[in-house]
């Protein structure tokens, strides 16, 4: 099956002779699958005739021997590398025939490989906690070998290798159990990825039951109440920085808790009559079939659409101005945590001033919708879909990280039959 797949030659590029009179030997590749070849270029240069008589000859001149036997070489890694994949596709083939030997076990080359990628994809802050996830790792290695590491096996990665690396973490450095988890989870995709790509054996695998767990930090969720909700709804706004961020705190508030990028990657063309539509930025390149997102425009969200939208109300316009049509994506991810900054820098200042302490941010908009959507009768599955959980488990998580007051409250209610 695979022999079919994938076609592969040495072949002399007689298009254009280079200075020397010879031409370039390239590499073709043949994908049967995307009916397309692509042509490597190799150290390799040879005259029409001295290519006959090395390559297209089954026994060359002895002065010929040992390039026949380099370029035969070549051919066998292009054609291991190729057989390896099943399906046989490019990107997989140029990885493998094109690495340093070695590079396919080590765990730093991986790291590298799945940032680009990422970066390639536009996923900017997942690429950023892989890069803080080999950092951490490296700096473990320094920390435990007093040198500098060059490269890291998989095979070295055992579970003891990352009880140890855990404890560092947690005593050394005394990060959370949520920054172990982030990190880890990242080495554990990394893992799957070259199991998947038949880089490394299953037996090597260090995670899962009777191996290493990673840590789940018990994530309190950050929610306001009832009351302080009204409190900070009602506050005075000290200057128009503090009106800002609470319009537009409230906004996600009201708007099924969406995240601040997601309000800066509305267009009016999500706008409908009732409603508006919107795909979650931090599943798009998760879920296969990302649904879209159903909210109900409350006359709180339309003033606030009123009050700060862009003039300009082209249908592919930005519906704020928070972001530019022509922005890339670091420049969209830049002014993205500039807004959330700026808007958790003035509520909290507005929370305080009516008595609501704490690390107020947009995060707790989220968490108080859901929370006070449960508390006002609504079904675990609406509140499931208002935040897109693709898995009610999910949403039940957010209810097991409610406090133990929220979570008596609404056990009381089942008896509030008044």
């Amino acid at each position: 099956m695979n022999a079919k797949s994938f076609e592969i030659s040495l072949w002399l590029d007689t298009r254009r002779a280079k200075q020397n009179n010879q031409y370039p030997v390239r590499l073709r590749v043949y994908s049967f699958a995307d009916r397309k070849a692509k042509l490597y270029t190799t150290k390799f240069e040879y005259s029409e005739k001295e290519f006959a008589s090395i390559w297209e000859t089954t026994k060359p001149r002895n002065e010929y021997k040992d390039q026949k036997n380099e370029l035969t070489s070549l051919f066998i890694l292009a054609t291991s590398c190729a057989n390896e994949l099943k399906p046989f596709n490019f990107d997989q083939f140029e990885r493998r025939m094109f690495r340093r030997p070695g590079d396919g076990y080590n765990v730093f080359y991986q790291y590298e490989q799945a940032i680009n990628t990422l970066k390639a994809n536009n996923q900017l802050g997942t690429a950023s906690n892989y890069e803080l996830s080999l950092k951490s790792l490296k700096n473990f290695i320094m920390y435990s070998r007093g040198t500098e590491p060059s490269k890291l096996l998989f095979s070295e990665i055992t579970s003891v290798w990352l009880t140890k690396y855990e404890k560092y973490m947690l005593e050394e450095l005394s990060r959370s159990k949520t920054t172990v988890s982030m990190y880890l989870r990242a080495l554990r995709t990394l893992f799957n990825s070259a199991i998947a790509d038949n880089e490394i054996d299953q037996i090597v695998y260090p995670f899962g039951r009777g191996k290493y767990i990673i840590p789940t930090g018990r994530r309190v969720k950050k929610a306001l109440s009832k009351e302080e909700i009204a409190r900070l709804f009602h506050a005075k706004a000290a200057n128009p920085e503090q009106e800002k961020a609470r319009d537009f705190w409230f906004f996600s508030y009201t708007c099924n808790g969406m995240n601040v990028k997601d309000i800066a990657l509305l267009r009016f063309s999500d706008l409908k009559e009732a409603s508006f539509n919107f795909s979650r930025a931090k599943t798009m390149n998760t879920k296969k079939d990302s649904e879209e997102v159903d909210v109900f425009l409350t006359d709180f969200a339309r003033q606030i659409i009123e009050k700060y939208s862009n003039k300009d109300r082209d249908p592919k316009q930005f519906l704020f101005p928070i972001l530019k049509t022509d922005d890339n994506e670091t420049e969209k991810r830049s002014k993205v945590q500039a807004f959330t900054r700026f808007i958790n820098q003035h509520i909290k200042k507005l929370a305080l001033s009516v008595g609501i302490s704490g690390d107020i941010s947009t995060y707790y908009a989220r968490h108080t919708f859901s929370t006070l959507a449960i508390q006002n009768g609504a079904s675990l599955e609406f509140v499931s879909e208002a935040l897109n959980h693709s898995d009610i488990k999910t949403t039940r998580a957010y209810f097991a990280g409610f406090p133990d007051s929220t979570k008596k409250e609404l056990m009381e209610r089942l008896m509030d039959f008044e």
